[in-house]
C-alpha cells in the first residue's frame, strides 16, 4: 500500500517496488504473519496475486491507462477530506494475473498427489447441483449490490469493494457455504449452526468478522440483511 498526499506521478512506480521486494522476500513476510497470527495462517498465504493499493489526492488519466497495461492486481484510491470527515474513491480497479514464482511452482502440489490441497473452484465444481446452484444465488446477491467484484482466491472466492466485504469457502462433504462478513460480532446476535463470531481465528479474507453458514435457500434470504450491512459499511 502506497499514500501520497496529493497527486504524484510516482505512487504506481513505488507501490511496484513494493511489491518487487514482497516477490523476493516470502518468508521475511511470513516470518511476521507468523509472529502476528500463528502458524496456521503463515502457511495459508496465498501469494498468487498480491494487491497494490495506491492512495492520493488524485490520479491522472496516464495512471488509469498504465495500471491497465501493468497487468497486475492494482486498486487506485483517490481520497477527499471535508472538515473532519475522510472520504475514500475507488479510482480504477485492475484484477491483474498471478504472478510468476519458483517457490510456488516447487510448493504446488500435483492436484491427484494423496494430501494435495484443492482449490475452492475444485471444491465447487465437485459440489452437488443443489449446493452449486445455491452459491449462483448467493453470488447473484452479492454482485447486484454496486461496486462489488469478485476475485477468486486459491481457498476462497472474494467480494470486494475498497477492501474484502465477503469470502466465501465452499464445503461439499457438509452442503454448506461458508461466508465470512466484514460485520462487529458484537452488533450481530449469534445464532448457533447459522452465525458464529470469528474474532481471533486467524479466518482468510476476513478478519474479527462474522461466519455465516448457508446451506439452503432459506438460510440465504436469513442472511441478506447481514450481507447488506457488511457491504454498506465497506
Amino acid at each position: 500500500m502506497e499514500y501520497k498526499r496529493s497527486r504524484d506521478q510516482n505512487v504506481v512506480n513505488q507501490a511496484l517496488s513494493y511489491l518487487s521486494w514482497l516477490h523476493d522476500h516470502h518468508h521475511e513476510f511470513e516470518s511476521l504473519v507468523r509472529e502476528a497470527f500463528g502458524a496456521r495462517a503463515a502457511e495459508e498465504i496465498d501469494w498468487s496475486n498480491p494487491r497494490i493499493v495506491c492512495i492520493a489526492g488524485s490520479f491522472t488519466h496516464h495512471d488509469t491507462v498504465a495500471i491497465e497495461m501493468i497487468g497486475r492486481r492494482i486498486d487506485l484510491v483517490g481520497y477527499r477530506v471535508f472538515d473532519d470527515v475522510l472520504t475514500l474513491q475507488l479510482v480504477a480497479s485492475v484484477a491483474g494475473a498471478a504472478l510468476p514464482s519458483r517457490r510456488r511452482a516447487q510448493n504446488t502440489p500435483r492436484p491427484s498427489g494423496p494430501g494435495s490441497a484443492k482449490s475452492v473452484q475444485q471444491y465447487l465444481d465437485e459440489s452437488p447441483q443443489g449446493l452449486q446452484e445455491l452459491y449462483a444465488n448467493l453470488d447473484e446477491v452479492l454482485l447486484s449490490h454496486s461496486d462489488v467484484q469478485k476475485e477468486t482466491q486459491l481457498h476462497y472466492i472474494a467480494y470486494r469493494r475498497i477492501k474484502n466485504v465477503a469470502t466465501v469457502r465452499v464445503q461439499p462433504r457438509n452442503r454448506v457455504l461458508v461466508v465470512n462478513l466484514k460485520l462487529d460480532p458484537d452488533t450481530v446476535e449469534m445464532q448457533d449452526g447459522f452465525l458464529r463470531d470469528i474474532r481471533g481465528l486467524g479466518c482468510l479474507g476476513i478478519r474479527d468478522g462474522v461466519e455465516v453458514r448457508i446451506g439452503s435457500r432459506e438460510d440465504l434470504d436469513r442472511a441478506g440483511g447481514l450481507i447488506r450491512q457488511s457491504i454498506e459499511a465497506s
